[in-house]
């Protein structure tokens, strides 16, 4: 490490001069940038795309608007305070695992990010709290997710993208079954999907989670759904009752208000939408090598 190097960590752990790092890691070009709103912030940049933002000063701050959705249903599902077990798909700066040590003390947690020298880069620059119980492993998380014990989670949280697109082996029906084969009754199975004019690929994610929870629900800005932006779907998937009614007065007292699509809603939103299966997956990967002069980087 050089002494630069040096110099840009402490600073981010320190509290001096705050200064921008840049590292490339195994999935492209990482940047830990000040948030100049708050003063012991930092968001996280891959190749341009905003990951992560991370307040160390204040774990229970969520930046970006679709964690905090995450959040809310954390907060609802579970007695509050009290530990949880949670596996998270894709780690970043890994801003949920410090949100749920720092609101529930105690959770076990795993995480599962393939991206290595990115885990190197957060833990370095952005300390994780004394006494956390957190654990990261170097795997890639459908590996990980179908190794677990069977029943051995409250949650399980699917982010992982490579750039702006998640791996497709995380979007089939296979995958989500195998994340509900890792929760206890009455977990939850939360992700977020990128979603974008036109709707049919983020409506196939909605049906396929659907295919593997009997109860599911979505939150998202309205203009997103109505295919007029680019923006997230937060799916929420169980075997038991989700917390709808808190859901629905969480996400439209947020700063940017979102709405909660369920029941009849849901349905008809994904009315006609295919589920997306490993094998579909492997001949739409089998056509993009043979039309595509380099291969799909997933």
């Amino acid at each position: 490490m050089t002494e630069g190097q040096r110099r840009e960590r402490r600073s981010a752990r320190e509290g001096g001069p705050r200064v921008a790092v840049h590292r490339e890691v195994r999935l492209g070009g990482a940047e830990l940038v000040p948030d100049l709103d708050r003063t012991h912030a930092w968001l996280l940049f891959v190749d341009g795309v905003p990951q992560s933002g991370v307040d160390l000063a204040d774990p229970g701050y969520l930046e970006f608007e679709y964690v905090r959705r995450i959040g809310h249903v954390i907060d609802l599902a579970f007695p509050p305070g009290e530990p949880v077990r949670a596996l998270h798909l894709g780690g970043g700066a890994l801003t949920l695992p410090r949100y749920i040590a720092h609101t529930r003390p105690g959770s076990r947690q795993l995480v599962a990010e393939v991206d290595d020298a990115l885990t190197d880069l957060v833990r370095a620059s952005l300390p994780l709290p004394a006494g956390h119980r957190i654990r990261v492993r170097a795997a890639d998380a459908r590996e990980v997710v179908e190794s677990v014990r069977a029943g051995s989670y409250d949650l399980v949280i699917a982010d992982a993208f490579a750039g702006a697109v998640t791996p497709p082996r995380l979007t089939t029906a296979e995958f989500a079954a195998a994340t509900a084969r890792a929760l206890r009754p009455g977990g939850i199975y939360a992700v977020n999907v990128a979603a974008g004019p036109p709707l049919d690929p983020a409506r196939s994610a909605v049906a396929t989670v659907r295919y593997s929870y009997k109860e599911t629900c979505m939150i998202a800005e309205a203009s997103v759904l109505r295919g007029r932006r680019r923006g997230n779907l937060v799916l929420f998937g169980s075997d038991r009752p989700l917390p709808v009614a808190g859901l629905l007065r969480a996400a439209a007292g947020d700063p940017f208000p979102a709405r909660v699509v369920a029941g009849d809603e849901l349905r008809r939103f994904i009315s006609g939408a295919s589920v997306i299966t490993d094998a579909t997956v492997a001949t739409n990967t089998t056509a993009s090598r043979e039309t595509s002069p380099q291969p799909t980087k997933w």
